[in-house]
């Protein structure tokens, strides 16, 4: 992307992955899938909102294998989206319940469909769990191969920190390497210290999955959950400028419930901490149909 507040800024667009918009979730998705299909699974049954990108790729994928699937959504957040849209063309069967209540009818709905004969896989929201830890220590594999290939280290890797695996797997990436590199989430909804616990947990039990220890400093230090750029919380649109901003002089679609609300936060951090002269690379987590809602606003 250039100079951008006098660093040099790139983008690693994972909204180019290959199947339905692509963006975390797809690289997410890819492992679920990869273990439904060895379990001989014969529906999904996942959580998450109208403007989930997780639920739009799960459907997606579900429907492209023949596949029923269920969502769970909580009603607080429920309003229609292209997400959405995508949702229902792919024959998802959406439940829509109260926040209370989430979990009490996805157990109901396991349930159900074991004793209707069916053999159900639960993907907890976002892709939540090792599996979504694991896609982005492979992402951060891809860094590295970047960086070694371009000749360049990234001084910062930013990025929209949601359920708290992708982080996860950033910082177990970056803690194997032992690198340097300060990795950065920018919360979308979460405050801490609830929000950087998530993350902190999902990095400690991938790690020990895989038998890799480090000392819980080490950990600690790695995690950076930034909190202030929430807006009104999940899906509030507080980056309406820079969005637009970033189509007109990039070509670059971002969304006001991810990928814009985090490169907003991106470019605030940057300058209230006075970064400058630094290799910063922003990761395109998704979402390119939500800003399509963006733009009806």
């Amino acid at each position: 992307m250039g100079n951008l507040q006098n660093n040099s800024v790139y983008i690693k667009r994972e909204d180019f992955i290959p199947f339905s918009f692509g963006g975390n979730k797809a690289r997410k998705a890819k492992f679920f899938f990869e273990e439904i299909l060895r379990g001989d699974y014969d529906c999904v049954v996942t959580y998450g909102s109208s403007s989930s990108n997780h639920c739009r790729i799960v459907s997606n994928l579900a429907a492209a294998n023949d596949m029923k699937c269920y969502i769970i959504a909580p009603l607080e957040s429920s309003e229609e989206t292209f997400n959405s849209y995508m949702m229902e063309l792919f024959g998802a069967e959406i439940s829509v319940v109260s926040v209370d209540k989430v979990s009490k009818t996805i157990e109901d709905k396991l349930a159900d469909l074991k004793k209707a004969g069916k053999k159900p896989y639960f993907i907890a929201g976002g892709g939540h769990g090792n599996l979504g830890t694991e896609a982005y220590v492979e992402c951060y594999e891809e860094i590295k191969d970047f960086e070694e290939n371009a000749a360049v280290h990234f001084d910062y890797i930013f990025h929209a920190s949601g359920t708290g695996t992708t982080q996860a797997g950033l910082i177990c990436g970056k803690l194997i390497h032992n690198d340097s590199t300060e990795i950065v989430g920018i919360s979308i909804a979460r405050k801490n210290p609830r929000g950087r616990n998530v993350v902190l947990d999902s990095a400690r039990d991938y790690l020990a999955e895989k038998s890799i220890f480090f000392a819980e400093n080490e950990l600690d230090d790695a995690t950076v959950f930034e909190d202030g750029y929430t807006g009104d919380g999940y899906g509030s649109d507080n980056s309406s400028e820079v969005i637009d901003q970033v189509l007109i002089k990039y070509g670059i679609p971002f969304d006001s419930t991810y990928t814009g609300k985090a490169f907003a936060g991106m470019l605030d951090y940057l300058d209230k901490n006075s970064i400058k002269d630094k290799n910063i690379l922003f990761i395109h987590t998704g979402g390119t149909p939500l800003f399509f809602d963006h733009l009806r606003k």
